[in-house]
């Protein structure tokens, strides 16, 4: 989610990495209690596909097919102190929104907003002002209140009787895990990151035992605590293994999160909306207080991703009783060369 100061975050004085979860948390609702109902084509999600919390805005809205309805800005991999910025779009303007950084539409909700300028973030196109950047909201809103707008066939990610139990894996897949790998990274003391290290890898051990007999996280089919670990285990050996430190295993070096990652991965609306170049891109540049040279990284070889994982064998269906999503449109597929799907 970008630099210390971008993220909002900080490091006590024991050297533990703190994060600010202070969003804007403002909800698009059906029924519009909040003041911004759901309605096709008002709204903006804007991502950078860099970033592991947008890129599961990213896989979910190309899951249930609400490409259409809500339409979707990239910024760029890097970015200053000030924000993320739309780079990749010509003149370096955002062409729905008109504005240069997502900064802006920040402050046109908040002139004096104090905190983190995040993505993902969905903004208000006729007002020009972002509405929520409450990224674990997001998505589970994305299921629920824009139901209506889904494809035919869209999976179901947060089914009403598995809830429970979705938002306990999550809790502890955000806190060891998501978070787990920059506790690691933003260490400030020895202790604190050992300490960080050993919860991280206690958590990938746990989640490596109850993905041995099981396909997916929670029952049968793919849902929103699948697509929560992925983009964290996506990241693993490009970034997280030597930036941040996690280097007790590669990921392609635990055999059960390995096949889980390349199971996923290979399933529409993973793999071909995952970006490598961008992910490298940003932490090694932008982090420059671990990476002070800004040099990326020529590796790892990304082949391995394409290789069978044999995770059929436990039963499942990714989708259940619905299809997979269409191939992502040309403006929004990853660019060439990107990840292996891409190549």
């Amino acid at each position: 989610m970008g630099t210390e100061s971008q993220q909002g975050v900080y490091v006590n004085p024991q050297g533990e990495f703190n994060r600010d979860q202070r969003y804007l948390t403002t909800r698009i609702t059906r029924d519009g209690s909040e003041g911004w109902p759901v309605e096709p084509g008002r709204y903006r999600l804007i991502v950078s596909r860099a970033c592991p919390w947008a890129n599961r805005a990213i896989i979910v809205r190309r899951l249930l097919g609400l490409e259409d309805v809500l339409s979707m800005g990239i910024a760029g991999p890097t970015h200053d102190e000030r924000s993320w910025t739309f780079d990749l779009d010509p003149g370096g303007v955002d062409p729905v929104l008109k504005i240069e950084r997502l900064q802006q539409a920040f402050f046109k909700r908040d002139p004096d907003y104090p905190r983190g300028i995040t993505v993902p973030a969905i903004v208000d196109v006729p007002t020009g002002q972002v509405v929520t950047n409450d990224f674990a909201r997001i998505t589970l809103d994305l299921s629920s209140e824009w139901a209506e707008f889904h494809r035919p066939g869209a999976p179901v990610l947060y089914p009403e009787d598995l809830r429970e139990e979705i938002d306990t894996v999550n809790k502890r897949v955000f806190t060891e895990v998501n978070n787990g790998v920059y506790r690691c990274g933003f260490a400030g003391t020895q202790e604190a990151y050992e300490s960080a290290y050993a919860r991280l890898f206690d958590a990938l051990d746990w989640l490596s035992e109850r993905l041995a007999g099981q396909r997916y996280l929670v029952g049968d089919t793919i849902t929103e605590a699948d697509v929560r670990l992925f983009t964290t285990l996506a990241r693993f050996d490009a970034v997280y293994h030597g930036h941040f430190k996690c280097n007790r295993s590669k990921l392609s070096e635990m055999p059960v999160l390995w096949a889980y990652a390349r199971d996923l991965f290979q399933t529409p609306g993973f793999g071909d909306t995952t970006d490598f170049v961008h992910i490298k891109s940003h932490y090694y540049e932008v982090h420059r207080d671990i990476n002070p040279t800004g040099i990326v990284p020529a590796g790892p070889d990304l082949s391995g991703w394409l290789t069978p994982h044999d995770r059929e064998s436990l039963g499942g269906e990714p989708f259940g009783k619905g299809t997979p999503p269409g191939p992502p449109s040309a403006a929004e597929t990853v660019p060439a060369g990107h990840n292996p799907l891409s190549a």
